[in-house]
């Protein structure tokens, strides 16, 4: 589990390809890697990886097919500039939102315009993350915790991007049609989950596990039945 709040950024300086995965080695500044062990979680631009191998500056990862297909992962070269997390610990501060380094798809940025002291990006992502995303709800773009300032038509949407975020994350490398990684709000998902899965509007599934009752009330009664 992540927090969206980027840590530090790292460069990819060596790439191997495999039959079925690309091998990473992305170097980083000192002390990121402090209490970094071989399989532990690394967030890569949003996406939750494992270091297989950790020296002095740098660190070693695999992306499987699934991984390289849903990310941008595959299109990184030799000096592509990522974002970089370390897992959560438990108790930490939690300054961003909940973020499971588990990628929803890509997205691609639209338009970058400067507007006063701030940057306002505005973003294509997929249609079904867009239809779960709420005004001024979170949505993490290359693991990066945002929140969403406008919803446009079309799977469009528009973040606000402050000088702190801007020089200390590669959303200021981004140009127009550039791909992120995107990965919307875990509440949001689970809550379409259950609705797609029919669950009337204003109801909530049993809570027992077994399909029974709870507290005197039916499962599956709304608060207004109550």
């Amino acid at each position: 589990m992540f927090t969206g709040i980027v840590e530090a950024m790292g460069t990819v300086v060596g790439l191997e390809e495999g039959s079925s995965t690309r091998r990473m080695v992305v170097e980083v500044g000192s002390g990121f890697l402090d209490g970094v062990v071989p399989g532990a979680s690394i967030a890569v631009d949003g996406a939750c990886l494992t270091p297989t191998r950790v020296e002095e500056g740098r660190f070693t990862v695999e992306a499987i097919g699934t991984t390289l297909s849903r990310t941008i992962a595959g299109g990184y070269g030799r000096g592509t500039r990522v974002n970089l997390e370390r897992a959560l610990a438990l108790g930490g501060r939690l300054d961003g939102h909940l973020v499971q380094g588990h990628v929803d798809g890509i997205g691609h940025l639209i338009s970058v315009r400067e507007d006063g002291e701030f940057w306002r990006l505005v973003f294509h992502v997929p249609r079904d993350i867009w239809g779960l995303t709420l005004l001024h709800g979170s949505i993490a773009l290359n693991g990066v915790s945002l929140t969403v300032n406008a919803l446009g038509s079309t799977s469009e949407l528009e973040v606000g991007i402050i000088p702190h975020t801007w020089t200390h994350t590669n959303l200021s490398h981004l140009s127009p049609g550039d791909a992120v990684n995107v990965e919307g709000d875990l509440i949001g998902k689970y809550v379409g989950r259950l609705l797609a899965q029919g669950l009337p509007p204003g109801r909530f599934p049993p809570v027992d596990g077994r399909g029974g009752t709870q507290d005197g009330q039916e499962a599956g009664a709304s608060h207004d039945d109550a």
